[in-house]
């Protein structure tokens, strides 16, 4: 069922829970992972940027524990990962766990964090080239003393 037909299909009161009905469904496909071969695309947050890391290295699900202070302003779920490589990751730091790095089917799908995975992982980027022209024209007309406005020309292509 897609997001929008599912989000129709949800009562308005369960629209707004936090975590949702479908992050409880996800844990417990997790549960019934543990012990198996898995894979991570992690969130890597710093001061000044969201990233998104698609990690190849396989990591045993030792477990699924519950976090004891949940806090969704700061993206931290109520449950952690246990890896064996020795690490406990919040799942609010997880946008995929599949039993595939790449590409995994729907089925190899253990967890998934829709909105990073919209708006991270697949949103349109930016960094097109006529992103790229725009900019320049921009920095290289404030180094030769132009001010940029919405209405000024645009510098010669």
């Amino acid at each position: 069922m897609s997001d929008a037909r599912a989000n129709a299909a949800t009562p308005p009161e369960e629209r707004d829970l936090w975590p949702s009905p479908g992050y409880h469904r996800q844990v417990e496909r997790l549960r019934a992972a543990v012990g198996e071969t898995i894979y991570l695309v992690e969130l890597i947050e710093s001061a000044i940027q969201l990233g998104v890391h698609i990690g190849a290295t396989p990591h045993e699900l030792l477990g699924v524990i519950d976090f004891p202070r949940p806090d969704p302003s700061r993206g931290l779920a109520p449950h952690l990962l246990l890896l064996d490589d020795g690490r406990g990751v919040n799942l609010g730091r997880i946008a995929r766990v599949s039993r595939r790095p790449f590409d995994p089917a729907p089925t190899d799908l253990l967890y998934l964090d829709r909105a990073a995975h919209e708006h991270l992982l697949f949103a349109q980027r930016r960094l097109s080239p006529a992103f790229i022209a725009e900019r320049t024209r921009l920095a290289l007309g404030a180094c030769l003393g132009q001010v940029a406005s919405e209405d000024a020309p645009r510098l010669a292509d």
